[in-house]
């Protein structure tokens, strides 16, 4: 599963051929969860409090992108890296 950002310890992936709906995996200090790209809300898991707030900040500043991620995730083409929160 393809890391498509990183930031502040927290790995955002994507998997390809995914169910609905459209979300990202993130992992942070053990925590995992899936967020939703529409809301970035974590809709599977948990994830601690400011992460989960960095998480959907990042999620709903860069929909766009991840959408499209998502689509190209569907049709098993490779996916862009996304700039983090701390802007990498």
């Amino acid at each position: 599963m393809p890391v498509i950002s990183y930031f502040f310890g927290i790995y955002i992936r994507m998997y390809f051929d995914d169910h609905l709906p459209a979300h990202v995996h993130v992992e942070y200090q053990g925590a995992e969860a899936l967020v939703a790209i529409a809301t970035g809300q974590v809709i599977e898991g948990r994830l601690p409090k400011k992460a989960a707030k960095l998480v959907r900040d990042w999620c709903l500043d860069h929909q766009a992108e991840l959408q499209e991620n998502w689509q190209r995730a569907m049709a098993l083409q490779p996916l862009q890296r996304i700039p983090g929160a701390d802007n990498d």
